[in-house]
């Protein structure tokens, strides 16, 4: 499908700026119109004819001939309908901005990592997400120690007391994000969580036009352990801030989490990836595309390396001939 303006004809975009829909052709706001076209192969634009390469799992792409954005139908709909999206918050024009400030002190990054023409490739992707919900009951069992000492006289006591410690807490977990692609890197996308998820709202293609975007291609099963883990973690951490400070340390001898209801539901959430070649290797970078937070590490030039160390020592050496020469003066 494509989202036309009903003004111009042109391409009509999801506008982070303007929360809506924008024709950046004829600057109409709010006047897309779903044009579904003829139907034909997967790889053919419906707009122009075009071929594109279609990956395994892309859900939505860019023509190269006439530029239009396309989302596809069959991979959006049925099994692969996401329930829930993030729209994109961050432009990116402030994106671009973002990883300027960001890296404008790194001095040996290559010349054209900044560059208007290298960040231009930068792409606004949404990623697929599971989110599991859970009603858990989280019984523990430990032992408790406090230890007082006090001195008498000449004499030092040490009491040791111990404490039978149990907890039998109810917890409820909501929407636990694991991401469902394979071409994500798991700890990157943890690194650029957290999201707000406050501005999540039902699905609409709508907000697909003008970026890339993914299906899900990891079954939510196959995730699930991570949001298990992750459940786990925070359910120890609640359970430990519920005795904390009252011991002077606690021995866990059982602990338990029990899951007694449980919902998954498929999503998606916004994320801007720049990916830099510099030397024949990539340096990705992943910006949240609703906070803003980056994750990745620029390259470094070895030739402005060696351009800063032969600066340095011809600095260095004009500062040992002017202290020969001040040593000379004094010397006469």
């Amino acid at each position: 499908m494509i989202f036309k303006c009903k003004n111009c004809g042109g391409n009509t975009i999801y506008s982070p700026e303007r929360h809506g829909m924008f024709c950046p052709f004829c600057e109409s706001e709010n006047s897309a119109e779903r044009n579904d076209g003829d139907p034909g192969p997967l790889n053919v634009c419906p707009n122009c004819g075009s071929e594109i390469v279609i990956q395994e799992h892309t859900s939505a792409t860019r023509c190269p001939g006439c530029d239009c954005y396309l989302i596809l139908d069959e991979r959006v709909e049925g099994e692969y309908a996401p329930k829930t999206i993030l729209p994109f918050q961050l432009g990116k024009e402030v994106c671009k901005q973002s990883l300027r400030e960001k890296f404008k002190k790194c001095r040996f990054a290559p010349v054209d990592f900044l560059s208007e023409a290298r960040l231009n490739e930068i792409q606004g992707i949404y990623v697929p997400y599971w989110f599991y919900d859970y009603d858990t009951r989280w019984v523990f069992q430990g032992e408790g120690t406090k230890i007082r000492s006090w001195t008498s006289g000449d004499t030092a006591y040490t009491e040791t007391s111990i404490y039978d410690v149990q907890r039998d807490m109810d917890i409820s977990f909501q929407g636990i994000p694991v991401d469902a692609s394979e071409q994500m890197p798991d700890d990157v996308m943890e690194l650029v969580a957290p999201f707000q998820y406050d501005q999540v709202t039902d699905f609409k293609p709508e907000y697909m036009s003008g970026f890339y975007a993914e299906k899900y291609n990891m079954a939510s099963d196959a995730v699930e352990e991570r949001a298990k883990k992750i459940m786990r973690d925070a359910s120890a951490r609640l359970c430990q801030n519920t005795y904390s400070g009252s011991y002077s340390s606690v021995k866990t001898l059982h602990d338990e989490l029990k899951t007694l209801d449980s919902h998954i539901s498929y999503g998606l959430l916004p994320v801007w990836i720049y990916r830099y070649r510099y030397k024949g290797q990539e340096y990705p970078f992943y910006v949240n595309g609703q906070t803003g937070k980056i994750v990745g590490n620029p390259p470094v030039s070895t030739r402005k390396v060696w351009a800063y160390a032969g600066t340095l020592w011809a600095s260095l050496t004009a500062i040992l001939v002017l202290l020969q020469l001040i040593a000379g003066c004094f010397f006469w």
